[in-house]
């Protein structure tokens, strides 16, 4: 597939946005995978390329909350080694699904992905004894959400937020940064499952890999110092216009 400069001008800024976003609030695949496919690759290309520069941008914003003392490590590795193989099977899962369903899929969740960003609310810091039980469902969450975000993406951080929020009682900026660990190893695995199939265009993506780095150092130093709410109005008006495009190609 050719990549013309039209295509880095639509992709490149919008997966700086979205690796910003993902970094403070989850849900940067709500912008890059519909980046992707406006830019004219076909779903399953598109999802390849956006785990590959998702990726690198995840691994900085983790590196930062790291260094930042904002992700609680137990919970997270149990959700992270069970989002490794759940990711691994939905991106096998994708590979197989005809591409008019995706794309129908694609405009059904992303506007409910959406809608579930804006009804999030910031919660205080009241972290729950991690018992065996509630480790079990950091690691359950960490494997539904492995697989959702091997076969779709978008919204996995959002979802992984809002179950460190009620499982383990975190506060939202830590609850973020224990996320990034989860996305980052589910990510891995299905970017692995991506490479195996052919699904990644590196022309385009290896670009964006770099603004996505750029993004969520950028993003994750904003989420430490300033948190994730005066994001969520910028991400909802560029999805309410990527969305639109979605429905105006597909009809």
């Amino acid at each position: 597939m050719v990549v013309t400069a039209q295509m880095y001008l639509i992709v490149l800024p919008l997966v700086f946005i979205a690796s910003c976003v993902d970094a403070i609030a989850g849900g940067g695949g709500l912008i890059s995978l519909p980046a992707y496919i406006v830019a004219g690759l076909p779903p399953t290309l598109a999802s390849g390329s956006n785990k590959l520069s998702a990726s690198f941008g995840t691994l900085i914003a983790a590196i930062r909350f790291l260094r930042g003392g904002k992700v609680l490590l137990l919970p997270a590795l149990c959700a992270a080694g069970a989002a490794i193989p759940g990711a691994y099977l939905g991106a096998q899962l994708l590979s197989v699904m005809p591409e008019n369903v995706t794309r129908i899929m694609l405009l059904c969740i992303i506007p409910l992905m959406a809608l579930l960003m804006l009804l999030r609310r910031n919660a205080p810091d009241h972290r729950r004894e991690m018992t065996p039980r509630r480790l079990l469902l950091c690691a359950l969450t960490g494997l539904g959400c492995g697989i959702y975000d091997g076969f779709f993406g978008p919204g996995t951080g959002t979802l992984l937020i809002m179950g460190f929020t009620w499982i383990v009682g975190l506060d939202t900026v830590t609850a973020s940064g224990s996320a990034k660990i989860v996305n980052l190893a589910s990510n891995i695995s299905a970017l692995v499952s991506h490479l195996i199939n052919g699904n990644i265009l590196f022309a385009l993506s290896l670009p964006a890999m770099l603004c996505a780095a750029v993004g969520g150092y950028v993003g994750s130093a904003l989420a430490m110092k300033r948190g994730a709410r005066f994001v969520r109005y910028v991400m909802l008006l560029v999805m309410a216009i990527l969305i639109i495009k979605l429905m105006v190609d597909y009809l």
